[in-house]
């Protein structure tokens, strides 16, 4: 295994422990369950999940490193007739019970191409990840925390970086069909390669500092908003919010549609899904009220720091 691989397995476990760890002490009654799983293809990974929980109504954290031949889905996207691949990440995504809470939702990855089966030639490499908060009502000042937070790390690595890679996350993050953000964006990077600026370490580093970004960004705004009053109208406007949500996850996000083409663990990919959500038809919130000033937020991107 390169030291790149070993040390960023590493990281991820030890990332997922140190986010598990936090939530739960949060939430003071939801435990997290584990799942560990075998991929038939090579590798495997640990599922944790926490459901109707005190603060966290569901909340899954996962690691994975999978590895083998290239899915045929995959061989036709890079435009190779055969190869291998190495990939190992944390995804997480966070719904809180009180709509006062944001969801949010982070990932951070590593990915290599081989072109022989016992994969010492590696042909490509590279990082992948971000993180986005998905407000249900706004408050200006999270939303620029979460920001802040993120650029702070960013710029350790160059002052390019944020600006870059929240124009990604703005773009990304967006529900076409709809003419709406998901949310209120965050970062977004991919195919993070070695370049004339910066090495695969280098690349390595930023997406391991980001990743520890995280509690960080998030934690912070939870414990602010966990003790919020909350009523059933607001309730039910966040179930009609996570329809976005899941809208979002079905039809756009590469990351479940990655899995459902490679025949990913269904369990770990509908994860992501929130428990309660709701479609009414042709709903519209009332002008004038935070439903409202929420949606003309999420049309069009906003600069939060």
């Amino acid at each position: 295994m390169s030291l790149i691989k070993k040390k960023f397995t590493e990281y991820i476990r030890n990332l997922q422990n140190e986010i598990c760890t936090a939530l739960e002490q949060i939430d003071g009654k939801g435990k997290f369950r584990e799942d560990e799983w075998q991929r038939d293809g090579g590798g495997g990974g640990h599922t944790r999940v926490i459901e109707k929980g005190e603060v966290f109504e569901k909340a899954g954290v996962n690691i994975s490193t999978v590895h083998g031949e290239l899915p045929d889905p995959i061989k036709k996207h890079f435009n190779v007739d055969k190869g291998w691949f190495w990939a190992g990440g944390i995804s997480l995504v966070i719904h809180p019970e009180n709509p006062m809470i944001p969801t949010v939702h982070a990932n951070f990855r590593y990915f290599e191409l081989y072109d022989d089966k016992k994969m010492t030639r590696r042909s490509d490499g590279w990082f992948g990840g971000g993180a986005d908060l998905t407000p249900y009502y706004l408050w200006k000042e999270d939303a620029r925390h979460f920001h802040q937070t993120f650029k702070n790390a960013c710029d350790q690595h160059g002052a390019d970086l944020y600006p870059k890679f929240k124009k990604q996350c703005d773009e990304y993050f967006y529900n076409s069909h709809r003419e709406e953000a998901r949310g209120v964006g965050g970062l977004f990077f991919d195919y993070l390669r070695e370049d004339d600026q910066r090495s695969l370490t280098d690349w390595h580093a930023f997406t391991e500092d980001t990743g520890h970004a995280f509690i960080h960004s998030y934690l912070p705004i939870v414990k602010k908003r966990m003790n919020a009053p909350y009523n059933t109208k607001q309730r039910y406007w966040q179930e009609i919010r996570r329809g976005r949500y899941v809208e979002f996850n079905l039809i756009h996000d590469r990351g479940t549609l990655f899995g459902l083409k490679t025949k990913g663990r269904i369990e770990s990919i509908f994860m992501s899904l929130p428990p309660r959500v709701r479609w009414d038809y042709d709903f519209h919130a009332k002008p004038g009220t935070r439903e409202a000033e929420l949606i003309d937020v999420l049309k069009k991107p906003r600069e939060w720091v």
